[in-house]
């Protein structure tokens, strides 16, 4: 089979590999029907994420059907039609015990991709299938199901659920990128008052726009002031930091209000400084994590109900083994308007843009 390989910083390939087979009974073989690029993949190819060693089949979320199974998977069988998530977990460990899946201390956690080979390829092998894949709903497409096997999860837990967004809530969304969009998107579920996404591109804020942000801002020009003037110079009730670089988590800790809460959920690369002389008195709760996925069978039966605006994200689709020039135009979204690259479904392109 093939499948897209790490072969150290700056270098990857679409490449002949093994096929997977079955190596514990707890595992199953699942046949890749749609998968798509996640920007954790892009700090892979930097060099940022070095226990990904030189060889390993890149990706953590796809859809697919199940081909084999090992003795012990009770929950599919060979023929279903699944979702692969981007969390394994072993279900017996502490962690796992308190749905706190992405920390489990069995052999799962964020492995696909990362510490064992992962779903950009032909078939992948899912170890813990019982807790790892789930079985999906005819009326959810593959295109939309493969967002619910990471940023959706991942929004909704680590920046609107952990940020406590309530009825009545302003949020702010810093970055508008697909985690953010989907940030704002289940947002929505908790009935805020309003949401503010800021972002510098201004195709990125439009489709913030169409996914229920009601005030957008660039990030080039106070956001805070736009903040401050929509709450009575109060302050967001919740800031989601979804970028991960100093200036915007800087950012956020001065848009939140007295007693608000920072959810941080984008990936740090570098220090960032936390300015407690100013923030100590502001009785603030900063968060941070990696996704759990515990609310993946939640948000299935939402979008099964057509309550989750999944295919907005999708601006790009192409056939599996167009893998390298999907990565490419995933890397260079500022010129593409790339959002979410999905790849082995019918291809078509929907470059997002700053007037509809």
């Amino acid at each position: 089979m093939k499948g897209y390989v790490f072969r150290g910083p700056g270098q990857s390939a679409w490449e002949e590999v093994p096929d997977p087979g079955l190596r514990e009974p707890t595992d199953a073989i699942v046949r890749v029907d749609a998968v798509t690029i996640c920007g954790t993949d892009l700090h892979i190819l930097k060099g940022d994420v070095p226990e990904v060693r030189p060889g390993t089949v890149l990706g953590h979320e796809a859809v697919g059907e199940i081909v084999e199974t090992g003795g012990d998977v009770r929950s599919v069988r060979p023929g279903d039609r699944v979702l692969v998530s981007c969390i394994s977990a072993c279900g017996r460990c502490r962690y796992c015990r308190e749905s706190a899946y992405g920390q489990c201390l069995g052999g799962g956690g964020w492995i696909l991709g990362h510490l064992v080979d992962g779903t950009q390829a032909e078939y992948v092998r899912v170890p813990y299938a019982d807790l790892s894949v789930y079985p999906l709903p005819a009326a959810v497409a593959d295109e939309d199901a493969v967002l619910l096997a990471d940023i959706f999860p991942t929004a909704y837990e680590v920046g609107v659920l952990n940020g406590h967004v309530r009825p009545g809530d302003t949020v702010a969304v810093v970055g508008a990128g697909p985690v953010g969009l989907a940030a704002i998107a289940t947002a929505h579920l908790l009935a805020p008052e309003r949401v503010i996404a800021v972002d510098m591109s201004p195709a990125r804020l439009e489709a913030a726009r169409k996914l229920g942000a009601e005030a957008v801002a660039d990030a080039r020009e106070a956001p805070e002031q736009l903040v401050a003037d929509l709450t009575g110079g109060l302050g967001a009730d919740v800031v989601i930091e979804a970028v991960g670089v100093p200036e915007t988590f800087e950012l956020c800790t001065r848009m939140v209000r007295p007693g608000g809460h920072v959810a941080n959920v984008g990936v740090h690369g570098k220090p960032a400084t936390l300015h407690l002389e100013d923030l100590w008195i502001k009785n603030l709760t900063l968060t941070t994590g990696l996704v759990d996925t515990r609310s993946t069978p939640t948000l299935l039966r939402m979008a099964a109900a057509g309550r989750l605006p999944t295919s907005h994200l999708v601006t790009h689709t192409f056939p599996l083994d167009r893998m390298e020039e999907a990565y490419d135009v995933f890397g260079r979204a500022a010129e593409t308007g790339a959002l979410k690259v999905v790849l082995g479904v019918p291809q078509r392109e929907v470059v997002p843009t700053s007037a509809s």
